[in-house]
């Protein structure tokens, strides 16, 4: 096995050590590739994607920020329409990149 996907499993093994998503409040995974980025809120306990958006289906050409900040949007969007009024955060009081966290403040500007 690559390390790169030794490294991914570790981390995926530690969140879902202290961090599991119900129905009523999923859990968000964010995933910032190179180029795009992506965000799920997950149901951990049948296992399904309750809701999804990525930075793919964006027609215009912006900064990574903004791109992030759009998905966060986005991905506040879909939830509302899946019912979904609360959400777990990636990882509470762990620092992360501003590009993740555009994501998440638009995912919470949009659920005030």
């Amino acid at each position: 096995m690559l390390e790169k996907e030794k490294r991914r499993l570790k981390i995926k093994a530690r969140i879902r050590k202290k961090i599991s998503g119900t129905a009523e409040r999923p859990r968000l995974s964010v995933f910032r590739s190179n180029k795009q980025i992506y965000a799920q809120l997950i149901d951990d306990v049948t296992g399904t994607t309750l809701a999804s958006a990525s930075s793919l289906k964006m027609e215009e050409k912006l900064p990574k920020k903004e791109m992030a900040a759009k998905v966060g949007e986005l991905i506040a969007k879909n939830a509302k329409e899946a019912g979904i009024e609360k959400v777990l955060p990636r990882m509470p009081r762990k620092p992360v990149s501003k590009k993740l966290c555009s994501t998440e403040t638009g995912i919470y500007i949009m659920g005030e």
